[in-house]
């Protein structure tokens, strides 16, 4: 279980299958946020899921790759712009977190089994909320990564 604080992020967002794009943009979103001094090494780096494709047609999924940003870090820089870049808040509160392997295989077993071991463990799914895919440096060394799910 984990607090996760109220965020500011910088988002880009992709409409259509969620799959293999997910990480092109991820790496989008990467470049820009180096070329404007914002992906430190302590950075978080989210993939938001906004559909569930099994009520979504996939051509409407919504995927957002975000950047967790520092309270003075500004997102448009005159010398880097990306005119796709957006800024918004994230809301914290208590998630439970998932380490799982950073590979196709390992994220869709995660997700597979996620909200039946939450049940097991007497959680509630926050559904107001975001599940979120968060990337930190020192896991993606070991290939690895979270999903923070709200719970009440």
């Amino acid at each position: 279980m984990e607090e996760i604080p109220e965020s500011r992020i910088a988002y880009l967002r992709r409409t259509g299958p969620y799959g293999e794009t997910n990480g092109i943009q991820m790496e989008e979103l990467k470049s820009w946020a180096t070329a404007n001094s914002l992906l430190r090494t302590d950075s978080a780096v989210l993939g938001i899921a906004r559909d569930d494709p099994a009520r979504t047609p996939s051509r409407d999924c919504r995927y957002d790759t975000c950047l967790v940003l520092p309270d003075d870090a500004e997102v448009r820089h005159p010398e880097v712009r990306h005119p796709e870049v957006r800024e918004t808040h994230l809301a914290g509160g208590r998630h439970a977190v998932l380490t799982t392997a950073h590979t196709p295989e390992g994220l869709a077993h995660a997700w597979a089994s996620l909200f039946d071991d939450l049940t097991a463990q007497g959680l509630t799914f926050d559904a107001t909320r975001p599940v979120l895919e968060r990337y930190r440096p020192r896991l993606l060394a070991q290939h690895l990564c979270e999903i923070c799910v709200p719970v009440l």
